[in-house]
C-alpha cells in the first residue's frame, strides 16, 4: 500500500523526507516522494532508471537496503536551492563492507574505509522530486578500494578529505 504523502513545498525537506524513506528501506514511500515519470542516474557508476518503473525497479534491486554500510557519515558542504533545484555537496564516509549497487555494481565488499565527494541535483516539481543526477569521482573511489591503481593516472584518491579541509570541516 502506498502511504499518503503531501507535496513539499521547501526542497531541502522534500529531499530529506526523500532520503530518510531510502534509509529506512521504504519503496512505497521513497517512491511516493517522485513525480509521476522521474529519472535518476548515477553519473559515477551509470546506474539509475528513467521512468516510473525503471526508477522503481533500481531503487528495489541496487538502492533500497543497500543504501551504504551502517557506519556511514554524511558531512554536508554545501547546500543551494530554489523552487525547481536542490544542490547538495557532501562528502559520504564509510567502510566498504556492503554490496553497494548504486556506486559500485558488481564490486564485492574490500572492507577498506572510503572518503569521497559527492553532488546530488535533484530537480523538484510540484513539490515532488522529479530527478536525481547525482555526480562523483568513480576513479578515485575505485583507487581508495585496490581496484585501480592512480600511478601515472590523473586521480586523486584523497580529494575528499582536502575538501574537508579548505572549508575547516576536516
Amino acid at each position: 500500500m502506498t502511504p499518503s504523502w503531501l507535496p513539499m513545498s521547501d526542497p531541502a525537506t522534500l529531499f530529506q523526507a526523500h532520503m530518510q524513506a531510502e534509509l529506512n528501506a521504504d519503496l512505497a514511500t521513497t517512491m511516493a516522494t517522485m513525480v509521476e515519470e522521474p529519472h535518476l542516474i548515477n553519473l559515477g557508476s551509470g546506474t539509475g532508471g528513467n521512468g516510473r518503473a525503471a526508477v522503481q525497479e533500481f531503487y528495489a534491486t541496487h538502492l533500497i537496503g543497500q543504501f551504504f554500510p551502517p557506519d556511514v557519515e554524511f558531512i554536508t558542504i554545501s547546500q543551494t536551492m530554489n523552487g525547481e533545484r536542490l544542490v547538495d555537496e557532501l562528502v559520504i564516509r564509510f567502510t566498504h563492507t556492503e554490496t553497494l549497487g548504486h556506486l559500485l555494481p558488481g564490486v564485492a565488499p574490500t572492507g577498506r574505509r572510503v572518503e569521497m565527494a559527492l553532488v546530488a541535483i535533484v530537480g523538484v516539481c510540484d513539490g515532488k522530486v522529479a530527478y536525481e543526477h547525482i555526480y562523483w569521482d568513480q576513479a578515485g573511489l575505485l583507487a581508495q578500494l585496490g581496484l585501480l591503481d592512480p600511478a601515472g593516472l590523473p586521480v586523486d584518491p584523497g580529494v575528499a578529505g582536502r575538501l574537508l579541509a579548505f572549508t575547516g570541516q576536516g
